[in-house]
């Protein structure tokens, strides 16, 4: 049986200090890995994060904090560089971070349309281009995880630009996995339902829309970050070798569900 383990791998996660982002930080070491996660507007929130992390269970991986922007092409170059000036190699890069404005076509402004697009689309894209040229320039095989939604195919009214961005980030899944693929390097997609998460926090608030969204998913609860934070350690592992060009939808059927109403 292929491990699942991923003991000595090398993992940068944007946007990994908060949310589905931290979740994938804290499989990932669990399961063996050192991980840099990358912040924006609080390091203090990161460091800490991450030192309690690593105080909690030094047994296992560990987690450090960077800071880098990922609207920023140079940002997120660096960080793909701290990895390799930390530990020598990269091994798994993921493209979690996210925002969203939750603005129709008709409400959307030029700033609302670029800030969503480039850190959702602009910032996966260029992730993927520096994790691929690193995982090349070593000689050795690389994944890519891409952190979309189930909204990269079930549309959102009200937020149009999130949706765009999501499902320019299940092209580009499938794209830079068919380019890469030969040169080794995987690249999946994990498309989340409804998370208890800090972009969710008004929903999760408030207990008739928890309650209809519970009645709406077969597996009968909004899923936790850390349920998303497992699938992401198990497809970055060895045990997902064959996997790749694909979306991972993990959203306790809601998907599937909706399509008999």
């Amino acid at each position: 049986m292929t491990s699942t383990s991923l003991k000595g791998k090398v993992m940068d996660v944007t946007g990994g200090a908060t949310g589905i982002g931290a979740a994938i930080a804290k499989s990932a070491a669990l399961a063996g890995a050192n991980v840099i996660v990358d912040y924006v507007v609080n390091p203090q929130q990161a460091a800490q994060f991450a030192h309690n992390l690593n105080e909690w269970d030094r047994r296992n991986g560990s987690v450090e904090a960077f800071d880098a922007d990922v609207s920023k092409v140079a940002d997120v170059q660096a960080l793909v560089a701290e990895a390799v000036r930390r530990y020598g190699r990269l091994d798994v890069f993921v493209n979690n971070a996210g925002i969203e404005t939750r603005h129709s076509l008709l409400e959307t402004t030029e700033s609302d349309y670029d800030k969503v697009m480039s850190i959702n689309l602009k910032g996966a894209f260029f992730g993927a281009q520096a994790a691929a040229r690193q995982f090349i320039a070593q000689g050795t095989p690389g994944v890519i995880i891409n952190i979309s939604s189930v909204h990269e195919d079930w549309p959102m009214p009200g937020n149009a630009v999130y949706c765009l961005s999501k499902g320019g980030m299940r092209m580009l899944t499938r794209n830079v996995a068919v380019e890469l693929g030969k040169k080794g390097i995987r690249v999946v997609g994990v498309a989340p339902g409804a998370v208890n998460t800090p972009i969710n926090t008004d929903t999760v608030a408030d207990p008739d829309k928890v309650a209809k969204l519970n009645e709406a998913i077969p597996l009968g609860a909004i899923a936790t970050p850390e349920q998303i934070g497992d699938v992401v350690a198990f497809l970055a592992s060895d045990a997902a070798s064959y996997l790749t060009a694909t979306t991972v939808v993990v959203d306790g059927g809601l998907m599937q569900a909706s399509l008999g109403l």
